[in-house]
């Protein structure tokens, strides 16, 4: 990720940088085309669940799928770990509520039945249920021929929380931002990543920053289930949190229109490079597509902060919330305002 002194790539390559929105995915037309759904069924309670009150407690749902990840397994005839990543982009989303996740039920629509992909994704799924800690009670498989080309798989996951356990949702200025590390890609931007690797390489090379592996088994690498730091999460002051999907670092600003100075990120992974490299991707288009090394931030007080970080191995400081300057909020990272 590094510049020439007028400030053009150093990757290697003249071809022609690449950005999400013209590999096929345009970030503010998908949000606008969300915000027409939300607006013609109405309004819903919570960020990254809806939340139903039953009482003393929310019912919360979440609803997800693994997007383009799936013509990578496709690609290469292995659907073993899409299951989990599955499951992950549910319960990730009702953690960073402060819920927890209880069940969860899968739909799988396909263009022609086939045992052997099914189990695999179901095994996926199991692996996913027991790391997230939750029921896998039931799904349903649709055949369409007519509607489907390949497959698809979607999840929907079900989550209580006493009403005094979710999260504010709101950062304060003068928080710390504590911060977990993803485990890679995880599943959104996928559909860049892709169009990159795919200029010049095969999914079955040899990924070039690990020739023990393969290009295909880096970007399928499964994302991180985040319901262990629940726990944690809830015996703090936290004030509000944010799983890094899609749109990356500026998923922060859900938190509240802050200013978040990220003074610390984990490093990025190997494949963020071998991507940035290959789509000749600038800076700024990497980070609002990806996590870049860190999948999960919480908002607390900086005392909270510190005994978190105590008592989680892997978690650490990353910066700090500060007061607004936009009405949208903004991110800087890497020297990049976002």
């Amino acid at each position: 990720m590094t510049e020439d002194a007028d400030g053009s790539d150093t990757d290697g390559t003249d071809e022609e940088g690449l950005t999400y929105a013209e590999a096929g995915v345009d970030i503010e037309d998908s949000e606008a085309a969300t915000a027409a759904l939300i607006g013609a069924v109405g309004e819903f309670e919570g960020d990254y669940a809806g939340l139903v009150d039953i009482g003393d407690r929310y019912l919360a749902l979440a609803a997800d799928g693994v997007g383009t990840k799936l013509l990578v397994a496709e690609a290469i005839d292995d659907y073993s770990t899409i299951g989990i990543d599955c499951m992950a982009m549910n319960v990730n989303d009702l953690v960073a509520q402060g819920v927890e996740p209880v069940a969860f039920v899968d739909y799988l629509a396909v263009e022609e039945p086939d045992d052997e992909t099914a189990e695999e994704i179901g095994d996926g799924l199991s692996v996913g249920a027991e790391r997230a800690g939750v029921a896998l009670i039931g799904g349903e498989t649709a055949v369409m021929p007519d509607v489907i080309k390949g497959l698809d798989i979607a999840g929907t996951c079900a989550g209580l929380a006493p009403k005094d356990a979710l999260f504010p949702g709101d950062a304060e200025p003068g928080d710390a931002i504590v911060g977990w590390p993803s485990s890679g890609i995880h599943s959104n931007g996928l559909t860049l990543a892709r169009e990159a690797v795919t200029r010049n390489h095969e999914y079955t090379d040899p990924f070039p920053p690990n020739p023990d592996r393969t290009i295909a088994e880096e970007l399928l690498e499964p994302t991180r289930i985040y319901t262990d730091l629940l726990a944690t999460l809830r015996a703090h002051d936290t004030h509000a949190a944010a799983h890094v999907t899609g749109g990356g670092w500026t998923n922060l600003p859900r938190m509240g229109p802050h200013r978040y100075d990220i003074t610390d990120p984990f490093e990025a992974q190997q494949v963020f490079e071998f991507v940035q490299q290959e789509g000749n991707v600038d800076d700024e288009e990497m980070h609002r597509t990806f996590n870049m090394g860190t999948g999960f931030v919480a908002t607390m007080p900086e005392s909270d902060a510190e005994s978190v970080v105590e008592s989680e191995e892997d978690a650490r400081i990353i910066g700090e919330v500060q007061e607004p300057e936009t009405e949208d909020g903004v991110v800087e990272i890497r020297g990049l305002e976002l």
